[in-house]
């Protein structure tokens, strides 16, 4: 019997015999209790069947890392499946992944509703208690074709995906298989702890022109605890909905003339975004940041330059023609099919919505000679721009067709370089302290070394990346490598903020880019007198302003912080006889810059405090006899805590000190217990 040695993770060497399996491996070195789902091979992941017949490295994969829930949502999206062809024989099985927090399936078969899921689940949990072994088959072309014969939309999957002869896997539990690659779970036990959370509809392969299928959501979790705490999270997550809140609070409004994905902010929203707005500009100020406008369009040879006509087309508008020009093609009897040919070969001209704001920046740099004196050169807009979303996409404030970006460009020198991305970084540090979202990582993205899909001199390169790993170790913070993820124009730097349900969410990023300072042939003159080409930083701290005041009005539950709350007093009388002291009240917090509401109706005291509550305004100023007869305030907070005999001009000075400070959540009352 011929011996092999496996490296464990602690860098052990054992030696087994060969055609040990790597459950037998991980045993041996874990004990029973190893809470693996599968293993890597070399790097690989694989199943703990796979048998080992030659030297090599050997890891488990834990059931709660990454890699495992991942295996984990697919095998019970393989389980789902399952479950529906035992209650629906005539259903047709296409394509189940995993996806971010769950899985689902899509089946070709007739509707079912929500209630109809109960069923399902109950199905799933029996096939989990059957405890069924979970086997890899290989199979070659032909037999794939001849397992899915019924099935075509396998059939067509199998036709597109491989290549005559290259073959492939399915996965078997009990009668039923799937085709897949894996790896998948050892057994159906592993699955108990399944929810089925939604049903709806998608079409085959994304395609509104192609079937229309029956897509079930569902959610698994290695363990019943944590089951229940994501249940938890997802009851917590739909109470923070901004789409809902956003209509409560009277945040924004999405009309159907208008069109999907085009927020209308009204007042009140307006507020929370100009105040960040304002917040971030003075920060902009300090940091030597010039402020620029740019138009909504320009001509398709901007893009043309940049590159991102047409090779970004899917996700922008089509280009707008001029009018004389599209009557005199359509006499011509011009196709649509032809137009889009002529402006992809820059046969004929038109406009463009703009879906990015760098292009125009990049002119303004251009407009004029640049010395090495000039730099760095910063210019700031809150610039809109616009992307085509498909219509499914679409969600509330965090997917849209229009939106605004806190956008920066930064125009250096290679020895500005690392100095400058430190100064952008500070800006997201700042933002994410104020608004008191301490739990955030940071992504550094890197070439893949195996790639050459990258522009620009290697040289370059490793200074630039060296600047990004530098300015994220000096964050004091969690940050990773991800190699791969650079752009193709240069290192990146993402900010992944955790909510407070635990939700991560992209927030803020600093690129460099190579890339359009070669396109436009950008230049200063260096001390030496000669032309040299400068480094473009690109910079968003919010991203989008639409999808941070989403994100915002989640984590806050739509109960902001004192500086952002649109209305930060809503002042309530008790009688009609308060009404004088109520606008004495509202002029004095006024005179100060401070958003007052002021209720002098006739209803009763305690329908107006439920009235208002409903807006989540910092605080609410109740005045009554006493308070008109000492010229004080008694406040009643978010929570109904209540403090009273503040006199006036105290509470403005502190309300007005606690919005200057941008204190994190407001603190003039304190908590019943104290």
């Amino acid at each position: 019997m011929s011996m092999i040695h496996i490296t464990l993770p602690d860098g052990t060497v054992n030696e087994y015999a060969s055609g040990i399996t790597c459950a037998e491996v991980i045993v041996d070195a874990m004990g029973k209790k190893h809470g693996c789902l599968a293993a890597k091979v070399d790097g690989a992941e694989c199943d703990l069947s796979k048998v080992l017949d030659i030297n090599c490295s050997v890891e488990g994969i834990p059931a709660d890392s990454d890699e495992g829930m991942h295996i984990l949502r697919h095998s019970a999206a393989h389980l789902l499946a399952q479950a529906v062809m035992e209650l629906y024989p005539g259903a047709l099985p296409t394509i189940g992944p995993a996806i971010d927090r769950g899985f689902y399936y899509d089946f070709a078969m007739d509707p079912i509703t929500k209630n109809d899921l109960k069923a399902i689940e109950k199905k799933m949990h029996e096939l989990a208690r059957r405890n069924l072994s979970v086997e890899r088959i290989e199979l070659d072309q032909t037999s794939l074709r001849e397992h899915f014969e019924s099935n075509p939309y396998k059939l067509e999957i199998i036709d597109d995906k491989l290549e005559a002869g290259d073959g492939s896997t399915i996965y078997k539990q009990g009668e039923w298989y799937d085709l897949c690659l894996g790896p998948h779970v050892p057994s159906t036990a592993k699955l108990m702890f399944v929810r089925l959370t939604s049903v709806s509809t998608a079409y085959w392969r994304g395609d509104q022109d192609r079937e229309q299928l029956v897509r079930i959501y569902g959610l698994v979790e290695p363990s019943k605890d944590a089951l229940k705490a994501t249940l938890t999270r997802i009851e917590e997550a739909k109470k923070r909905d901004h789409r809902k809140l956003g209509k409560d609070l009277q945040l924004f409004h999405i009309d159907e003339e208008v069109g999907q994905g085009l927020i209308l902010w009204t007042p009140r929203g307006a507020i929370i975004r100009q105040e960040l707005q304002d917040f971030i500009s003075h920060h902009l100020t300090r940091q030597g940041y010039a402020q620029v406008f740019t138009p909504h369009i320009a001509k398709l040879d901007l893009y043309r330059t940049s590159g991102h006509f047409p090779y970004y087309q899917d996700s922008q508008y089509p280009p707008i023609i001029e009018r004389d020009l599209m009557k005199k093609l359509s006499d011509e009897g011009c196709s649509c099919g032809d137009l889009s040919n002529m402006m992809s070969a820059g046969e004929i001209d038109g406009y463009m919505l703009k879906p990015m704001n760098c292009p125009y920046h990049v002119k303004i740099y251009a407009s004029q000679p640049r010395s090495y004196r000039n730099l760095p050169l910063r210019l700031a807009e809150f610039g809109t721009v616009y992307r085509w979303e498909q219509s499914g996409e679409i969600s509330g404030l965090t997917r849209v067709r229009g939106f605004t970006q806190d956008d920066a460009h930064l125009f250096v020198t290679e020895e500005q370089l690392a100095q400058e991305v430190l100064g952008c970084i500070e800006l997201v540090q700042i933002i994410f302290d104020k608004l008191g979202m301490e739990d955030y990582r940071v992504r550094v993205g890197l070439r893949d070394p195996d790639s050459s899909k990258y522009v620009g001199d290697p040289a370059r390169w490793d200074k630039a990346e060296d600047a990004c790993r530098a300015a994220a170790e000096s964050l004091g913070v969690e940050w990773s490598e991800e190699h791969g993820e650079a752009a193709f124009y240069g290192p990146k730097i993402d900010f992944v903020v955790k909510d407070v349900i635990g939700r991560e969410w992209q927030l803020g990023t600093v690129q460099v880019d190579y890339n359009l300072p070669e396109r436009f042939d950008l230049t200063y003159k260096g001390s030496d007198g000669e032309l040299h080409r400068p480094v473009m930083i690109h910079r968003a701290p919010f991203g989008s302003m639409e999808r941070f005041c989403g994100v915002l009005i989640e984590h806050f539950a739509g109960r902001f912080p004192t500086w952002l709350t649109p209305t930060q007093c809503h002042v309530i009388t008790i009688r009609e006889e308060h009404k004088t002291y109520a606008a004495q009240v509202a002029d004095a917090l006024r005179e100060e810059g401070i958003r007052v509401e002021v209720d002098d109706s006739g209803n009763n005291i305690m329908k107006k405090i439920r009235n208002h509550r409903k807006l989540q305004p910092a605080y609410l100023v109740i005045l009554g006899d006493e308070e008109m007869g000492s010229e004080t305030v008694s406040l009643r907070a978010r929570n109904g805590d209540q403090i009273a005999g503040i006199p006036l001009a105290t509470f403005v000075t502190d309300l007005k000190n606690e919005i200057v400070e941008k204190i994190s959540q407001p603190s003039l009352v304190p908590p019943a217990s104290e």
